[in-house]
């Protein structure tokens, strides 16, 4: 199945504890289905002292289901993904606009 949404791709949380909550993805699972979005989901991990770390209670972002995301269109606001052939190249686009994703 093609990738509807990619790593740097401005997205909003649909449910979940950080709804309404937007962010960029830093990156995708795709077997698990999962994506990790900067600022949203955020855990506290404790990490062992190195060397070159201090160590302590670090915040980090967890996954997020691909199904509770949508991608933000050139308005701001949440759209599904489509994809349709432009010439010989298949492209992304926004349903609520038409507008294509990947240029």
């Amino acid at each position: 199945m093609a990738a509807k949404l990619k790593k740097g791709d401005k997205v909003v949380v649909l449910a979940g504890k950080d709804k309404g909550r937007e962010g960029e993805i830093t990156s995708v699972d795709p077997k698990a289905g999962k994506a990790v979005v900067d600022g949203v989901n955020i855990a506290i991990r404790h990490q062992r002292q190195t060397q070159t770390d201090q160590g302590g209670r670090q915040p980090k972002a967890m996954p997020v289901d691909l199904s509770n995301l949508a991608l933000l269109d050139s308005n701001g606001k949440p759209t599904r993904v489509g994809f349709r052939m432009e010439g010989d190249k298949k492209v992304r686009f926004a349903k609520s606009t038409g507008d294509v994703i990947d240029a």
